[in-house]
């Protein structure tokens, strides 16, 4: 069976119980568990009614950004114009606006092309797992910060954000899923973010003059900045991990229930910035 069939099949004998509406995302949790939790000082959620499909909902936003992103960025085209079917019963279709094809060349050329490819099938393979509670693709505005697409390094700077928001976001979320088959796929999903994260941070070491802001505070710049490391890794080798709330306060530019790339807010039950 194929991956999407796996969390397909985990979704249908899982979250369609009648227990659906009742099941806490923490619950379960042995207290043990919660220690550990705690000794890594992970973040807490405050929200306790989610389950597994929230999750995949919340995720498929985050990938229907970035695929929309690089699919504009390498064909000038968006999704839709590229026969991507991005309208659902879950949540309203929205269009995207901004960016356009960057004058990308060499090896940045090559990365956006396949990271390009990963991302598209990261949206078809979570439209499929999720089935009929797969979510329409929400307005984006790819221009919301007014860079990444006017040449290579800004496509860079841009880039590099969204793909360690992409890995941030995953790890923030793995604690989350409870089916082991769901939990499997999104790993391999975050292994592939996170290659992707590593070749954009070696094509910005290699390039002379890129300002890179910060995301907030949790940030790990890549080199070239004020204390920039070459690997998103904090001094014991693990990256930083982000809610859903601290995840949507960047995508929304610091607003708590829309703007920045999602003008009209994301779709699915994690879509407003309630604790950080």
């Amino acid at each position: 069976m194929n991956p999407t069939g796996r969390i397909d099949s985990a979704l249908n004998s899982v979250v369609t119980r009648r227990a659906f509406a009742r099941r806490g995302i923490f619950a379960g949790l042995a207290a043990a568990g919660a220690a550990a939790v705690g000794s890594l000082n992970l973040p807490v959620f405050a929200q306790s009614t989610f389950v597994d499909a929230d999750i995949l909902q919340f995720a498929l936003n985050l990938e229907y950004l970035e695929a929309e992103f690089y699919t504009v960025a390498v064909t000038g085209l968006t999704l839709k114009q590229s026969g991507f079917t991005t309208g659902f019963s879950q949540g309203a279709e929205g269009d995207t606006v901004g960016g356009g094809k960057v004058a990308l060349s060499g090896n940045v050329l090559t990365a956006a092309q396949a990271i390009m490819r990963d991302e598209q099938a990261h949206v078809r393979l979570l439209q499929g797992a999720l089935g009929g509670r797969a979510i329409s693709k929400p307005a984006i505005n790819l221009a919301a910060l007014g860079l990444g697409f006017n040449s290579q390094n800004e496509f860079l700077i841009l880039s590099r954000a969204f793909e360690d928001v992409g890995v941030t976001a995953y790890g923030g979320a793995a604690p989350l899923i409870r089916d082991g088959k769901i939990l499997g796929t999104a790993a391999r999903i975050l292994a592939t973010e996170a290659e992707h994260v590593g070749i954009i941070r070696e094509l910005i070491a290699q390039t002379t003059g890129i300002a890179v802001p910060a995301l907030d505070d949790q940030d790990i710049l890549p080199m070239g900045s004020t204390n920039g490391r070459l690997v998103s890794a904090d001094d014991n080798g693990l990256t930083a991990v982000r809610t859903p709330s601290q995840v949507l306060n960047i995508v929304y530019a610091g607003d708590r229930f829309r703007g920045g790339f999602f003008p009209a807010g994301v779709n699915g039950a994690f879509n407003s910035v309630t604790s950080l």
